[in-house]
């Protein structure tokens, strides 16, 4: 491969190609794939000027406005590394990213800047902010209004295909975050695999973009996969499923890409207001879709709902439900191009027991979009990396045909009474009943199982069901040591940044 693998390459190229097709939307306001590159090189100088190269991470903390594509592209132009920092963290939070990254500076907006500057100060790191502010900012560095009074930076940097790019931390269950370290030809690969062989994305394609920009497949899916292909994305700085909907059909959306329970917000919001737009392509990631969400989907938005897996330490992407293959509802589709994916023996420490078809165990990966490991943490490195193989954490199956299909975490494995019980399939099940919006299940502590089964559902609206009339309903569709003993109805599930259901903090909730 040639050494020109910046990342920065794939705004820089769509620049060159389509420098007066819109890149990014929000709001009233339109820019230019020409605008969006020369801003960023305008953010490029304002870092240079303040020692940021080669060798130096830049942490960014801003929701999905443009600016973070300024900062994002700037900084890996310049050959430093970029740290997303995602905006609900408080200070200690974001202190502990900048520290154990040794990130030189933190690029933030002004709605934020209150848990950003403790986290900067923290730290000791240079901040920056952008956008105006009702709070007294003189003493922090604006960068939007530096970049205006600076030359741009006349070209990106070259780097080495395996020179860090991008460190996302991982939310993780136990124990402090770990910085999973990508470099640019992971991710250089998984954008262009995703771009143009598995997802399959267009020139006039216009994808909405909600998924958190700081999270690896908001990163790669929506942002760097559509610059790549010269489409246009249309920013949505808070998901709102309403709102969403009315901007789908405002700017004439083609191509979504989000996380289950936007899926579910989406159909919500679509059954209130009535008339949904109709898109091109639905990719689902993040976590698994219950089969009645993907029919649901087809159904009210006219289109398949593709579902994709990986995690932060595979690009992300690792499968999925690709064209050449076909597809098949409820699976996460077949290895991408250049990726290996296998089911090995899950209770085998320290080695790969590779198992047949058909048969749960551990899903592992090995290939280009696989991380260089987590930052200074070699040891947990090691642990995830065995044989040449990434553990995944995550149990599935491999059918006959080669369709991968998750069937839990292996930590979310609950054991009742010496049976083994898969949260996924009794929510699959749960979820295809009417009265269902949302559900999620977990394994409780209990003195006499071991563990017992909860269930914790949000009902559709205008559903006025009991949690008696859904527990004796599901327990008439799965084995007896499987439905769940108790049922909680509540207004919402709590999720990660990336939408994803926290299970963890239901568990907290309920124990």
């Amino acid at each position: 491969m040639s050494a020109r693998l910046s990342v920065a390459s794939i705004l820089a190229e769509s620049a060159r190609r389509h420098p007066t097709k819109v890149a990014l939307v929000l709001g009233d306001v339109r820019l230019d794939y020409a605008t969006v590159w020369g801003m960023s090189k305008r953010y490029a100088a304002v870092l240079a000027a303040d020692g940021i190269g080669p060798g130096s991470r830049v942490a960014i903390m801003i929701p999905n406005i443009p600016h973070f594509a300024f900062a994002y592209y700037g900084a890996l132009a310049l050959g430093a590394s970029v740290v997303p920092v995602h905006s609900l963290l408080k200070a200690e939070e974001v202190a502990y990213a900048l520290t154990d990254s040794g990130s030189s500076a933190l690029i933030t907006a002004a709605p934020l800047l209150g848990e950003a500057a403790k986290g900067a100060e923290l730290a000791g790191v240079r901040l920056y902010s952008v956008l105006d502010s009702d709070a007294d900012l003189s003493e922090v560095a604006r960068i939007d209004n530096l970049a205006m009074q600076v030359e741009p930076i006349a070209a990106l940097l070259p780097r080495e295909p395996h020179d860090e790019a991008v460190i996302l931390y991982t939310s993780g269950t136990t124990g402090k975050p770990k910085g999973a370290v990508l470099t640019h030809s992971n991710i250089m690969w998984n954008v262009n695999v995703s771009a143009f062989d598995s997802v399959r994305l267009q020139e006039d394609d216009i994808a909405l973009g909600a998924l958190p920009l700081f999270h690896s497949f908001g990163q790669t899916v929506v942002l760097n996969a559509t610059f790549r292909v010269g489409g246009t994305v249309v920013l949505m700085p808070r998901f709102d499923g309403a709102a969403a909907i009315a901007l789908m059909k405002k700017e004439r959306i083609t191509v979504v890409a989000g996380v289950p329970t936007m899926y579910m917000a989406l159909l919500g919001a679509a059954a209130e207001a009535g008339d949904p737009p109709a898109i091109r392509l639905a990719v689902s990631g993040g976590a698994a879709i219950p089969v009645a969400v993907i029919e649901k989907v087809k159904a009210v938005f006219g289109c398949d709902v593709y579902e994709g897996y990986g995690l932060s330490e595979t690009s992300p992407v690792a499968t999925f439900n690709q064209e050449v293959f076909g597809r098949k509802v409820g699976s996460i589709g077949c290895p991408i191009w250049g990726v290996d994916v296998a089911i090995c023996n899950a209770d085998l420490e320290g080695a790969i027991e590779l198992l047949p078809a058909n048969t749960n165990g551990e899903i592992v990966i090995r290939g280009h979009n696989v991380f260089s490991g987590y930052l200074n943490k070699p040891d947990a490195t090691a642990a995830v990396m065995v044989d040449g193989w990434f553990r995944t954490g995550d149990i599935g199956y491999v059918d006959d045909d080669g369709f991968f299909f998750i069937v839990d975490r292996k930590k979310d494995l609950i054991i009742r009474g010496g049976f083994n019980v898969y949260p996924r399939e009794i929510e699959e099940v749960m979820a295809q009943n009417p009265a269902v919006a949302q559900v999620a299940v977990v394994g409780i502590k209990d003195e006499h199982y071991g563990e017992e089964i909860h269930a914790v559902v949000v009902l559709a609206t205008g559903q006025d069901v009991t949690a008696e009339d859904l527990l004796e309903w599901t327990k008439a569709k799965v084995g007896m040591h499987k439905y769940p003993r108790h049922v909680h109805l509540v207004d919402e599930l709590p999720t990660g940044p990336s939408g994803k259901v926290l299970k963890r903090v239901i568990v907290e909730e309920l124990a």
